[in-house]
């Protein structure tokens, strides 16, 4: 069984070897243990200590291109390469690497397809009160969304089984850990969290500049991501409110127009705001059967991807 632990960086010189140091090359029921850097348009020697340090393989982008490219690409080269188990951790040090076999074991052991690192947020003593509650909440949310108990969804420590790895989509240039636990709960990936260590900070996230980005970027995450898996229950239930909304209102113009005869022409509003509403919500619900069609075409798509992915597989492993 082969795994690759891969790491996306970004100017990662002074930070890199404290991160491979951690990375223990020899894990039970792992027959062999190989790191990727993923070069996301470094302009410093990060490469050049990868290599001083016997990094495997070198993955490189001519410009920066986001951390979500980076680890899509990550994940094609690692599944090129034979990996049986992808780790994904940071270049900043904030992981502890000597957690990896803990993170690798359910899946050596069959138990689950994806591994998601919990550093335990509210016990993480440099993050802020403010972060500490915002991770919280988000984890929630996303739990709820997902279908799937998941307490820190915002670690990208973590851990992919073969088959976890073609079947997640990378559909985002931000960030992959809202978008694949939502995937995962919705696609019944078996998912576990496990606590884990965290190292002390070296330097501020490179990721988003506040948390207030932070917060808008993850928000229209969740809500495309889920949409997309339940875009029929969306909006029917925002159509019915509209159209509900409307209906009650016209019922009382209807009773103001036969029984209200004297103040009928001073409610003519009414009626027009009704009739905006019905038709709103009536649009709404014809949005989502749409939206439900286009859903049920990316499943097939993704379906399609993961049988030529398996094909792909099957060769690779024949020649």
């Amino acid at each position: 069984m082969k795994l690759i632990v891969q790491i996306p960086c970004l100017n990662e010189e002074a930070t890199l070897p404290a991160t491979l140091r951690d990375i223990p090359r020899q894990i039970p029921g792992i027959d062999k243990v190989e790191i990727l850097i993923i070069d996301d348009g470094c302009t410093d020697r990060t490469v050049e200590v990868a290599r001083e340090m016997g990094v495997e393989h070198v993955l490189k982008f001519p410009g920066n291109r986001g951390l979500g490219y980076a680890f899509a690409g990550g994940m094609d080269y690692c599944l090129r390469h034979g990996a049986d188990i992808i780790v994904n951790t940071d270049g900043d040090n904030q992981y502890f690497g000597g957690d990896i076999p803990r993170l690798v074991q359910p899946i050596i052991e069959g138990r689950a397809h994806l591994v998601i690192g919990d550093r335990e947020p509210e016990k993480v003593a440099h993050f802020s009160f403010i972060k500490k509650k915002m991770q919280t909440l988000g984890s929630r949310v996303v739990s709820f969304l997902a279908g799937i108990p998941v307490p820190d969804v915002a670690s990208g420590f973590r851990a992919y089984s073969r088959e976890a790895a073609m079947r997640l989509v990378c559909s985002t240039d931000f960030d992959h850990t809202v978008d694949h636990a939502i995937q995962a709960g919705r696609k019944r990936l078996i998912t576990v969290s496990l606590p884990i260590r965290t190292n002390e900070k070296l330097r501020e996230s490179r990721l988003f500049s506040n948390i207030g980005v932070f917060i808008t970027r993850s928000v229209g995450i969740m809500v495309r991501v889920y949409s997309s898996y339940q875009a029929m229950k969306i909006f029917t239930a925002a159509g019915l409110a509209t159209f509900g909304l409307g209906f009650v209102i016209g019922l009382r113009f209807l009773w103001i127009f036969f029984f209200e005869q004297a103040s009928r022409d001073q409610h003519v509003q009414s009626l027009i705001l009704a009739a905006i509403l019905m038709l709103a919500g009536f649009q709404m619900i014809l949005t989502g059967i749409v939206a439900d069609l286009i859903n049920s075409t990316r499943g097939v798509v993704e379906d399609v991807s993961y049988r030529l992915r398996r094909m792909e597989d099957a060769d690779g492993r024949n020649e």
